[in-house]
């Protein structure tokens, strides 16, 4: 039976960018090992990805690409920045008065490349700091690369 939207699909996958050596997550535990993710975050457990087709728990291109598989299919997805994470773009960097920042950190001021949250959840990564202004680069960390995911559908229900 293929895979429709509202189906709840199980499936293991790697990403990889679309140098085809840059893994930048998986659900599987020897890859993350292998790629040096496992080091980067040794409280993660890696597991099989449920999601619901369809109902954005993935990113577009995922979503889209996962219709009309089979269980037990393997295949590999490119998805282009546009159905993954956008198109990188200047209007994301932020620029905040560095007296201003400060007082929203208690005091401190942040470091190039640390990273800061916003109010609204969004993560941003200060790309610039002198005593005048800060600023902080809000795109997604894969904003404007193409996506390569492999694919195994391990269940469908």
């Amino acid at each position: 039976m293929a895979i429709a939207t509202g189906d709840s699909v199980t499936l293991e996958y790697t990403g990889r960018l679309d140098d085809e050596e840059t893994v930048f997550d998986t659900s599987r535990a020897s890859v993350a090992e292998e790629a040096g993710l496992a080091d980067a975050q040794p409280d993660r457990e890696y597991d099989p990805l449920t999601v619901e087709v369809g109902a954005e728990q993935v990113i577009e291109g995922m979503d889209d690409g996962l219709v009309g598989l089979e269980p037990g299919e393997t295949t590999t997805l490119t998805i282009p920045p546009e159905k993954a994470y956008g198109e990188w773009t200047e209007e994301r960097i932020q620029e905040f008065e560095t007296e201003e920042l400060r007082g929203m950190l208690g005091g401190q001021t942040p470091e190039e490349g640390a990273y800061l949250e916003a109010q609204n959840g969004q993560q941003g990564e200060v790309i610039h700091v002198d005593e005048d202004v800060i600023r902080v680069d809000f795109n997604p960390e894969l904003a404007g690369e193409t996506l390569v995911f492999d694919i195994e559908i391990v269940d469908v229900n």
